[in-house]
């Protein structure tokens, strides 16, 4: 698949007809999911919250998933934009530089500046859809995979979040510790647009679980949470890239509510595919627990979120396994089943392995972190070949320097000598 010069003409989204509003459109934050202010916030983009404790979070426009007559209409988008969407796991595959150990570097590096700005739930899981697609079309070398993300996620929170809550080009450069300057990040969004086609809008794991627990289907408050705990794990995963949010966010509630000891939904015609992925995100939680984000572990260990993270991880410390009892055994299904596009953990071919078994446990520290108590969150195509030269951005002040050579705080301490490696 020939990949399109960075010069090229855009080309029209074939389902998001709403891209002029990427720059124009503003929509108002919601106080449930605006964060306790910090002193080393921007007066520009800081706002206070009226409350330490925030609920699940919400959007005054939340409305429209509770009337049932435009429901249909409504999934009926989400599930073509969420197939337009998709990322390719395969493609991935052939980056010449970039492994898939790198992945949770990246990904704990922007729950942090996530946090930071007090952006919408949304906007990280658009973000990380958007890197995934780039990735899947253009070769990107491990010392550009930062600059990726965070133009991601800037493009996401213009999208997503109000106007007065996008981070500004200054703040995103003081995150990556000036490893870049501030000109790459502006070419490095459009590149990353031209490259996706200018379709933005993505119906993330976090709305199918509001259209999932919302409205006639009100869910407790503690499944919730718990089952954003899981969800955000997926993101760390190769076996989740490629998957519809709505099928993930489907096998989280499911895996959730049997954590929490709620009774099983009514069946419905997509739960094999939610059972195999509740079973896939048990696997890694059962073998593999030592090796879960301590990011997203202490995000959601305050009270607000209900502990969700410290139930999960007490839950399978105690042992406890998921369990599916069909209700008419027609087709087993075990933790050993596959989906297209969902392997199991060690089963892809070649030098890209496991992450979780070759990268160490634990989360990074980086230019954005800072301590989190119960009262506030953790601050904050074929791709093109390697030796192409016409690599379309450049970067004024730190091109030169490789990241072999870079201070280890742009991915956080030993991140980035692991990346170097």
């Amino acid at each position: 698949m020939p990949s399109a010069p960075i010069n090229a003409k855009p080309t029209r989204p074939t389902l998001d007809t709403s891209n002029a509003h990427y720059y124009s459109k503003k929509r108002s934050a919601s106080p449930s999911s605006s964060y306790p202010a910090e002193s080393s916030r921007s007066k520009h983009t800081m706002q206070a919250s009226s409350s330490s404790t925030p609920a699940v979070p919400r959007r005054n426009d939340e409305a429209e998933y509770f009337e049932e007559e435009h429901r249909e209409e409504i999934t009926g988008y989400m599930v073509a934009m969420d197939n337009a969407t998709l990322a390719s796991a395969e493609l991935m595959d052939m980056q010449p530089e970039l492994q898939w150990f790198m992945r949770p570097y990246l990904i704990d590096f922007l729950i942090e500046v996530h946090q930071q700005f007090r952006l919408r739930p949304e906007v990280l899981y658009l973000a990380m859809n958007i890197v995934d697609r780039y990735v899947s079309k253009r070769v990107v070398y491990k010392k550009h995979y930062q600059l990726v993300g965070c133009a991601s996620l800037w493009i996401a929170a213009k999208f997503e979040d109000g106007k007065d809550k996008v981070p500004l080009v200054r703040e995103l450069a003081d995150m990556c510790c000036k490893a870049y300057d501030e000109s790459a990040f502006i070419q490095m969004e459009g590149h990353v647009l031209s490259t996706i086609g200018w379709v933005t809008g993505h119906p993330s794991a976090e709305a199918w679980l509001r259209t999932y627990t919302m409205g006639e289907r009100a869910e407790d408050v503690k499944v919730q949470h718990v089952a954003r705990f899981l969800m955000e794990i997926t993101l760390f995963h190769r076996e989740f890239v490629g998957i519809q949010s709505s099928f993930i966010a489907n096998g989280a509630l499911m895996l959730a509510r049997f954590i929490c000891n709620k009774p099983r939904r009514a069946a419905t015609k997509y739960d094999n595919i939610a059972v195999r992925i509740a079973f896939a995100i048990d696997k890694h939680f059962s073998e593999k627990l030592e090796g879960v984000s301590e990011i997203v572990i202490r995000k959601y260990a305050p009270s607000y979120y209900m502990r969700a993270s410290t139930l999960v991880r007490e839950w399978y410390l105690s042992g406890r396994r998921f369990i599916y009892q069909p209700d008419s055994p027609v087709t087993p299904v075990s933790a050993t089943l596959v989906t297209p596009g969902l392997q199991p953990s060690g089963s892809w071919p070649g030098k890209r392995g496991s992450w979780m078994s070759t990268s160490p446990s634990g989360g990074s520290i980086s230019c954005a972190s800072s301590e989190a108590g119960d009262d506030a969150p953790l601050t904050p195509i074929t791709p093109m070949s390697q030796h192409d030269s016409g690599y379309p951005f450049t970067v004024a002040s730190a091109g030169s320097v490789s990241k072999e050579n870079m201070p280890p705080q742009m991915y956080g301490g030993r991140t980035m000598r692991r990346l170097s490696n």
